[in-house]
């Protein structure tokens, strides 16, 4: 069973779900809690039900944080099992990924087997089930444009705004 904390962001609702592991899902800001309790459904086979716990209200505190502009690191226990080893590969390798900097797929492809690999990469780039803490919105294309992003680019935008790096992309 997977538990779920729905919460009010300055960008909208936002959720986190969890398993026995750690922080397994993160929903975006929606307009609606309905939008977001979908959003973290869909992301696995196992029913979530809403509650709290300490994880979750310090995940959610930490979200809170970030998009104030008063953190730029997580510590929080981390689910990632249900991505595949080389989804798990290319998503640690985004945590590397400082805060307030841009890396392309191809530096993820580099660090996870060779140049070969940007097609996979951007496949698990978009699959992170916990984005934010795990920055994929740090990852564009090569040519510095904005790439995609499975938030929608206008979330990617904002994010990367909040960072400070929107004015090193192509049209940002």
């Amino acid at each position: 069973m997977r538990r779920a904390m729905l919460f009010q962001s300055p960008w909208g609702w936002m959720g986190i779900s969890e398993s026995l592991k750690g922080i397994d899902g993160i929903a975006l800001p929606k307009r609606s809690k309905q939008a977001v309790l979908s959003d973290l459904q869909a992301q696995s086979n196992e029913p979530v039900e809403q509650g709290e716990s300490a994880t979750l209200q310090a995940a959610s505190r930490q979200l809170l944080d970030y998009l104030a502009g008063r953190r730029n690191t997580f510590d929080v226990p981390l689910d990632l099992s249900r991505g595949t080893s080389f989804q798990r590969q290319v998503w640690r390798t985004l945590q590397r990924v400082p805060y307030g900097k841009l890396r392309s797929y191809q530096w993820i492809a580099l660090r996870v087997g060779g140049r070969q690999y940007a097609r996979a990469v951007g496949n698990a780039v978009g699959a992170n089930p916990l984005p934010i803490v795990i920055p994929c919105h740090r990852i564009v294309a090569q040519d510095a444009s904005l790439g995609g992003f499975s938030g929608g680019l206008s979330m990617k935008r904002k994010l990367l705004s909040l960072e400070g790096t929107l004015t090193q992309l192509q049209g940002g």
